[in-house]
């Protein structure tokens, strides 16, 4: 996940046929009534210290084990408060934000939870500043101050008026003061926090979660507990244990083949489904700006008339993802469709023909398109061999693709070796800000030599004063249309999440939504 963790490309998910509603359709029964529930995964808990981990594995744990002050509800992308009986902004600039912690807050061992860990575990995460943490989600803090033991006065350096939802991430996790040492991490194997689920046990095969008793706030768990089996994205042998019955889920990880089948199989007297929900995942092509053929605008233009997303999505795909049209995808607040507006929705090979003729090159355009199917997944290069046959059909190009070892690739990408190539991006925070500022900010990840001085000085720093999301809305559509017009990468498609279940699991709906948090209190067994 997260600001160095590139998307990998949907891991499977069923035709439109297949895609079934009604398991997880229905809230649970209430926690008393509940079973424990055991779900297979694809993906690694890489850590389970907060101020290392950055991945999905780890966040998924973190949203679940540990609380922050304010967190996303359920189908919703505005943090609401947590751990915290409010927050708020204090003066017009958004630099100031306080916080008061509601009453009654315990960790799991039975401490007290008070402003001290608050300050304590942000303050830690800064310090320790892991390379795979989250550190550099907080780097705008300037001073943390604790009044008293409610209180919490976030001083920032800059405005940051996506710091709540900053906050309420894997990134905003408290910790007991008392049990995390201050200037490095924690190595024993446990995980001491104030969330719906305290951690038993975890190693390479396996993690079992119970309730905590201690926890106090909004969230009531429909379950007596989760266990997690960890497949390494072994698709096989995850498809065997969900038609064994060893696991009730699968979240992730399935080849759309598999999925296809067993959503018309019956294990026992419990039909497998597909629970599908909102994804916020994308994927892009990226233009160097410096590279001598995709550098030229007229260039990147054609490229935008000709690529069919309808296409990705359906040939390579299955219908794992949803065509995309603008840096912002659908589900986050001030998203357009910007690139659909300017170059349609469908090939357009004789405005694409215009705008290269109009600039005065006649012969075929000579591209390569470099893909890493090692971080994406093996159907990166099947999208990318079909991106340059679209091209190539027009009798435009003359496009070709090679396939390089994500090592590698990054380095090259550095050094500035490639013209044309993907990348892809899970948000850290339902949010335009996080799909926008580490692209088109300073030190953006891209690296692909694009600055618009408008959206980098003007834009980008008048969007992160404004703590009314929908003030920034106008300037959120004015950031989409330059990226649109000027074409430094262009949109491919939004990724879809999924689960596959036994019928007689539900809830998993409310896991599978644009905030990508995974609630394991909402899943409940009959």
């Amino acid at each position: 996940m997260r600001r160095n963790q590139w998307l990998a490309a949907p891991l499977g998910a069923a035709t439109a046929a297949a895609l079934l509603s009604g398991c997880g359709s229905t809230d649970g029964p209430a926690a008393e009534g509940g079973k424990g529930v055991v779900m297979g995964i694809s993906d690694k808990v890489k850590s389970i210290d907060p101020a290392s981990g950055y991945d999905p594995g780890s966040w998924l744990l973190f949203n679940n084990v540990f609380q922050s002050l304010l967190s996303f509800p359920k189908g919703g992308t505005t943090p609401e408060p947590d751990a915290a009986q409010s927050c708020n902004f204090e003066g017009a600039d958004s630099k100031v934000y306080k916080c008061t912690l509601r009453a009654g807050l315990k960790f799991s061992n039975g401490n007290a939870l008070t402003s001290k860990d608050v300050k304590f575990s942000f303050e830690r995460t800064l310090k320790i500043n892991d390379a795979n943490g989250p550190a550099v989600m907080l780097s705008s803090i300037a001073g943390i101050d604790t009044p008293d033991d409610k209180s919490i006065v976030f001083r920032l350096k800059t405005s940051d008026a996506t710091f709540p939802s900053k906050i309420a991430s894997g990134a905003g996790s408290i910790v007991d003061h008392s049990e995390y040492p201050a200037d490095k991490l924690r190595t024993d194997g446990k995980a001491i926090g104030s969330g719906v689920y305290k951690l038993d046990s975890i190693n390479e095969k396996s993690a079992n979660f119970s309730v905590n008793s201690s926890y106090s706030g909004k969230a009531k768990a429909k379950n007596t507990g989760v266990t997690l089996k960890f497949f390494n994205e072994d698709q096989a042998a995850l498809k065997r244990v969900l038609e064994s019955g060893e696991v009730d889920f699968a979240f992730r990880g399935l080849a759309a083949k598999d999925i296809a089948s067993l959503s018309s199989t019956k294990t026992g007297d419990h039909k497998v489904e597909v629970v599908q929900g909102t994804g916020a995942e994308v994927e892009h092509l990226v233009f160097n700006m410096n590279d001598p053929v995709a550098g030229k605008l007229p260039i990147r233009k054609a490229i935008a008339y000709l690529v069919d997303r309808e296409a990705l999505v359906k040939d390579v795909y299955d219908g794992t993802a949803t065509s995309l049209y603008s840096i912002v995808p659908a589900g986050i607040g001030s998203h357009n469709t910007a690139f659909f507006d300017r170059y349609g929705g469908s090939p357009q090979p004789k405005k694409a023909e215009a705008v290269l003729r109009a600039a005065g090159i006649k012969d075929k355009v000579k591209i390569t398109l470099y893909s890493t199917p090692s971080r994406y997944g093996p159907s990166t290069d099947q999208e990318f061999q079909l991106i340059a046959k679209q091209l190539n059909e027009s009798g435009l190009f003359d496009a070709d693709v090679k396939s390089i070892e994500f090592a590698q690739y990054e380095k090259d990408i550095q050094d500035g070796k490639y013209g044309v190539y993907v990348k892809g991006w899970v948000p850290d925070y339902p949010d335009a800000d996080n799909f926008t500022q580490p692209f088109f900010g300073p030190d953006n990840v891209l690296r692909n030599n694009y600055d618009n001085k408008e959206i980098s000085g003007t834009i980008i720093p008048s969007t992160s004063a404004k703590s009314d999301r929908t003030a920034a809305t106008t300037d959120y559509n004015r950031l989409q249309d330059i990226v649109a017009d000027e074409i430094p990468i262009l949109p491919l498609w939004q990724g879809k999440q999924y689960a596959v279940t036994r019928q007689n699991v539900t809830g998993l709906q409310w896991s599978l939504d644009a905030s990508t948090v995974f609630r394991f209190w909402e899943i409940s067994k009959g």
